[in-house]
């Protein structure tokens, strides 16, 4: 019997796009109901997230056949295998493989090259969605003191340019309007592969020659590493959207130092006020950690001090999370209290900044794609704008900001794009 695969997903927009090519396989496993749990370990909770879902779906479900796979099952192989609510685990550098699954690419020509098989794949799991991830790039090469990513997917290792172009152009032949370049460590695109490659370069090849590709959306950013190719892209080509998340972490220069991040708070100042110069409308959101091992009040308050100094819009939140294995778990730790409490603090400010931001767009005209038939959509900058007038999904309406309402801002269909 050939059975249907239901994904799960916890984590990145990298598991996002995982599971939507996992999604594609067809199993043959000999039975219906099965789940595969595409897990996170970027913090304890993630992971516990995880094996709760596990628990969850067996007991409401006695007859679903579970497999495990993602960060959190690489990293702790021998745990997940002997869950007994888990039938089959999977490692990250399999979980694309089909071969290495028991499973086939569902593909009627058999003499289609792999990347036709891929193709598909990537084209099924997006063609019914208006925002597309591609993956330009997996695993990393630096050691951030409180980071296991390197444990769990290995060195940074970059998708050639033709390959990416080509996918995207499937992409875009069947309607997708907007393209999210999604990895672990973008910023090191190329890095590996022969020739002059960096993601500004990448970037602009995509744009050149996809001239029918609406938006191009880059997820998170290393501060320390966006080159000059990817500064001239932002200045001159607007189908690159003005809004970019950087991965901060803090905006102390000791905790900087002792997460072995390559940036400095002054680095982080310069770039995001460059980004302004040359975009003024660009939107930007950052990852955050409170309470990493030694920050004292002194190291918290400069973090929440950038998101006002920054001007921080969208951001992500987390207590620090001791990884087994990371230097950072050896370090003196703050208690769990307190750095659940500065997470809260942190957030506060956000949501704040968000506020400020939606209030500022009232009374401007905003680029939205509708990405449900109830009107939701993103505009260029990720604002998040609701229209109650009809519309058709996949669509980009010019529209009015008049308004806010519930964490989104309200617009008024000035024109179709």
């Amino acid at each position: 019997m050939i059975s249907n695969i239901k994904t799960i997903t916890l984590g990145c927009r990298l598991n996002t796009y995982e599971s939507n090519i996992i999604s594609t396989f067809k199993a043959n496993l000999k039975r219906d109901n099965v789940v595969v749990i595409n897990t996170c370990s970027v913090t304890s909770t993630a992971e516990k997230e995880g094996i709760k879902l596990v628990k969850k779906l067996k007991k409401n479900s006695p007859d679903s056949f579970i497999i495990a796979t993602g960060c959190a099952v690489e990293l702790n192989q021998a745990f997940w295998k002997n869950m007994p609510e888990i039938d089959k685990t999977i490692l990250n550098k399999n979980k694309l493989k089909p071969s290495l699954w028991g499973l086939e690419p569902e593909i009627n020509n058999k003499e289609a090259i792999i990347e036709d098989a891929k193709h598909l794949q990537i084209l099924k799991s997006n063609s019914q969605q208006t925002r597309a991830f591609i993956r330009i790039q997996n695993g990393c090469n630096h050691s951030c003191t409180f980071c296991a990513i390197t444990l769990a997917r290995g060195n940074s290792e970059s998708v050639p340019s033709g390959s990416i172009i080509n996918e995207i152009k499937i992409l875009v032949s069947h309607g997708v309007q907007e393209v999210v370049l999604t990895g672990v460590d973008l910023t090191s695109y190329g890095e590996d592969l022969p020739g002059d490659n960096n993601l500004g370069k990448l970037i602009k090849k995509i744009l050149k020659f996809i001239p029918d590709l609406k938006r191009l959306r880059v997820s998170s950013l290393d501060a320390a590493e966006i080159d000059m190719d990817l500064l001239e892209v932002f200045k001159y080509e607007e189908r690159i959207m003005p809004h970019l998340h950087l991965s901060l972490q803090s905006h102390d220069d000791l905790i900087l130092k002792r997460m072995k991040r390559r940036h400095t708070t002054k680095d982080a100042e310069n770039l995001i006020d460059k980004l302004k110069n040359i975009r003024p409308n660009i939107l930007f959101g950052a990852d955050l950690i409170s309470g990493f091992p030694t920050e004292n009040e002194e190291a918290f308050k400069n973090t929440l001090n950038a998101i006002k100094k920054l001007d921080l819009t969208f951001l992500h939140v987390f207590p620090y999370s001791p990884r087994p294995g990371t230097p950072a778990a050896r370090m003196p730790q703050i208690p769990p209290a307190i750095r659940k409490e500065r997470a809260k603090i942190l957030r506060n400010q956000g949501h704040k900044a968000k506020y400020k931001a939606f209030k500022n767009s009232i009374n401007s005209y905003q680029n939205v794609l509708i990405e449900t038939k109830k009107g939701f959509g993103h505009a260029e900058n990720f604002l998040p704008v609701t229209i109650s007038e009809k519309v058709k999904t996949n669509n980009i309406y010019k529209c009015k900001i008049i308004g806010i309402k519930n964490n989104m801002v309200i617009g008024k269909i000035n024109g179709l794009i």
